[in-house]
Order: structure tokens, then C-alpha cells, then sequence
């Protein structure tokens, strides 16, 4: 999370606090403008830790080998800059109650907690794809002010929550939805099989759901083609006896 104070638990020995790198890079990146020189190394180095982090996620390397290839290629930027930051401080490079000087003494104060992800294994360097979640239900709410009534906005986020949980899982929201609503008494009978996490897995996935479909549609003979043919021919025949007429 950012460092707000209403993001801290009631009991914080329960848990791992991260904070957002991301976060400590916006403060900097708010004052190029004014600080072009200054931001700009705080920028480059964390612009190059999150390369580090996207080579790291190409490589599809497990948070072990995560932790050990930051440790490597991070570790050295983050004491570089650590050094960086006291020293504009200590030397009174920086007036602390500057924006700058604020921007600096952030990262200072959360250093540990910005820094997680060069000590334990699997901690995130930003909260931004919980943030984009987060942002996801706060429009809704908004929009659900304009529904003509509560069951409508009640329903609205239902399929909200479904699709993007579709979207973070893998899973295309269209074909999962259409699936819920063609098996509603297996949906029913056992929901848990038929989460998103959990459909693409089961015999519900969209890949079995058009082969069964399609075993369906060979072994009834095609009736449904067979009966639009027979009503075009007789639509056809009709029509050639009134011109006829």
C-alpha cells in the first residue's frame, strides 16, 4: 500500500507491510519540472528496477529466483540511491521542507518497507494492480447512483465483480457468462466448480462447451438447420405463387 496512516492495521505485528514503490516515484516524478536534475536520479534507478521486475516476470522465474535476480541487479541501484538521498539531506544539499526535501524524506522514512522486495521473497513492488481493482468498483458505485433501482445496481455489480475476476484469472468473460446461464442447475447445485478461477479447469471451460454443443447438434440430425431451410423453401414457395397470382 501507500504510506496513509488509514491503510495501517489495527495490528500491524500481523503483517508484512509493503509500501509502493511506485508511489515514492510519483513523488518525484510530480517535481521534474521543478527539480529536473534531482528527480531524475531518483527516477532512472527505479525506472531500472522495474525493467529488473519485467525481465524477471519474462523469465517466469519463481519468487526464489525473483528474489536472488533483483538481489543481484536491484540491491546495488537501492544502496546507490539510499546513499544518494541521505547525503542531499545531511549536506543540506536539499531544504527539508521543500517539496523536494518532503518528496526525499518519504522514501528516507519507508525505506524498509519500499525495499521489501530485496529481502522477501514474492513482495510486490507496487500496489497498481490493486489500485486499478480498487478504481474498477469506486466507478460503479458512482454509476449505480443513476440505475432506476437498488436490485438494478445490486445486479449491475454482480457482473461487474464476475468480469473482472474473469479478466485477472484469464478467462473470457463472455463465454464464462453465457456458460453460467446454460448450466444454471450445475451452477447452482455446486457454485464452487463454476468460479472463474476454477471454470476454466471443469468440464464447463469453452472448449468442451462447444464440443458438447457440437455432439449435441451431429447426433439430433441438425434439426434447427433443417427447419430454417423448410421455412425458407416455404417462404419461397409462397411468394412464387402470389407473383404467380
Amino acid at each position: 500500500s501507500d504510506a496513509l496512516s488509514s491503510n495501517e492495521g489495527a495490528d500491524e505485528s500481523m503483517l508484512m507491510r509493503c509500501h509502493c514503490l511506485a508511489h515514492g516515484r510519483r513523488k518525484c516524478s510530480d517535481l521534474e519540472e521543478v527539480f529536473p536534475h534531482e528527480c531524475q536520479v531518483v527516477l532512472a534507478v527505479i525506472r531500472q528496477v522495474f525493467d529488473h521486475e519485467e525481465q524477471a516476470r519474462a523469465e517466469q522465474l519463481g519468487p526464489e529466483g525473483r528474489l536472488a535476480y533483483h538481489q543481484a541487479q536491484s540491491q546495488p541501484l537501492m544502496d546507490e540511491l539510499k546513499r544518494w538521498l541521505d547525503t542531499q539531506i545531511d549536506d543540506h544539499l536539499v531544504e527539508p521542507n521543500s517539496a523536494l526535501g518532503k518528496a526525499i524524506g518519504y522514501m528516507q522514512r519507508h525505506w524498509g518497507t519500499l525495499t521489501r522486495f530485496l529481502a522477501v521473497p514474492g513482495a510486490p513492488l507496487d500496489n497498481n494492480l490493486a489500485e486499478r481493482a480498487l478504481k474498477l468498483f469506486i466507478r460503479q458505485r458512482n454509476n449505480a447512483l443513476f440505475y432506476k433501482s437498488t436490485h438494478s445496481a445490486y445486479i449491475a455489480s454482480v457482473l461487474t465483480s464476475l468480469i473482472a475476476t474473469c479478466v485477472y484469472a484469464g478467462i473470457n468473460a463472455v463465454e464464462y457468462l453465457v456458460a453460467l446461464q446454460d448450466n444454471r442447475r450445475e451452477v447452482f447445485a455446486n457454485p464452487a466448480v463454476w468460479l472463474p478461477w476454477a471454470y476454466a479447469a471443469s468440464r464447463a471451460s469453452p472448449e468442451a462447451t462447444r464440443r458438447q454443443s457440437w455432439a449435441i447438434w451431429t447426433r439430433s440430425g441438425c434439426p434447427f438447420h433443417v427447419k430454417i431451410m423448410s421455412s425458407r423453401a416455404a417462404r419461397d414457395t409462397r411468394a412464387s405463387a402470389l407473383v404467380g397470382h
